[in-house]
């Protein structure tokens, strides 16, 4: 299928992105990896009616550290963020999860921004950046702002993005010297969304959150306050409290039991 007749625009700056889109009356979208946007154009599920590229923008890709935190830019690979040194050596959760977001192919083109922006409830990124207490950076027309990644994702496929707001840049606290971290999920193939995903952090400022299981990543505080207690505690403990969605691929029920069994598992792996 062929998508509907749109404009093109490269924007040269993030000023320049941020006030074409506020003049396009929602009537734009930013094109940045393109990975789910370009098919939902192709099957016409979005029409808009203006494309604003951001991949000549200088300086809204890479990696680096300021002080203690790792900042990765927002148009920065899903491949350059699975092989970067900084980010296997300080966030080696990322590391893992990238291996499991989609086929190499997509992974050479999609961008870490552009998966947080999209915030697909069964996506791995959005639930690592939660479970490492991201802060987002972005920009609109009346100047910069962060947004703790608590408080970025709102729904399935919504941020607190406001629409002429562009993300910019992700900051990552260094975890502590003693956290360990885990991830897991499971897809009826490699490479699909998850039908139940987990990425969490252990040690003082531990964090498990889950991925396909609701509208948004999901954590779970029940599971967090159980954690010393040991993986079957933990595994006791997981979603008690919480809302789980069943859909095309399993129940509710079976969702929580699924779940249940990947916490106790992947504790037991990493402890």
């Amino acid at each position: 299928m062929k998508p509907a007749n749109f404009s093109y625009i490269r924007a040269g700056s993030i000023e320049e992105a941020v006030e074409i889109m506020s003049r396009s009356d929602g009537e734009a979208r930013f094109l940045s990896g393109g990975q789910s946007l370009i098919p939902a154009l192709n099957f016409r599920l979005g029409g808009p009616s203006l494309l604003i590229d951001l991949n000549s923008i200088p300086g809204l890709s890479g990696i680096r550290m300021e002080g203690a935190a790792i900042i990765i830019g927002a148009l920065t690979r899903h491949t350059e963020l699975g092989h970067h040194p900084l980010i296997s050596t300080h966030l080696p959760l990322l590391t893992e999860a990238v291996q499991h977001v989609a086929h190499p192919a997509i992974r050479n083109r999609g961008t870490f921004g552009g998966s947080l922006a999209l915030a697909d409830p069964s996506a791995e990124l959005p639930a690592c950046v939660l479970a490492l207490r991201a802060v987002v950076k972005v920009v609109g027309p009346g100047g910069q702002r962060v947004i703790a990644a608590d408080d970025f994702f709102v729904g399935g496929y919504t941020t607190a993005l406001a629409p002429d707001e562009l993300l910019t840049e992700v900051h990552i606290p260094l975890p502590n010297l003693s956290a360990r971290h885990g991830f897991a999920e499971l897809t009826r193939r490699r490479g699909d969304y998850a039908m139940v995903g987990l990425a969490l952090m252990t040690g003082p400022q531990q964090r498990v959150v889950w991925f396909g299981l609701a509208d948004r990543p999901l954590r779970d505080q029940a599971a967090e306050d159980a954690l010393s207690g040991g993986p079957r505690a933990a595994a006791a403990a997981a979603l008690s409290g919480s809302e789980v969605w069943g859909d095309l691929h399993a129940s509710a029920a079976t969702k929580t039991h699924l779940a249940r069994v990947m916490i106790r598992r992947l504790l037991e792996r990493i402890t």
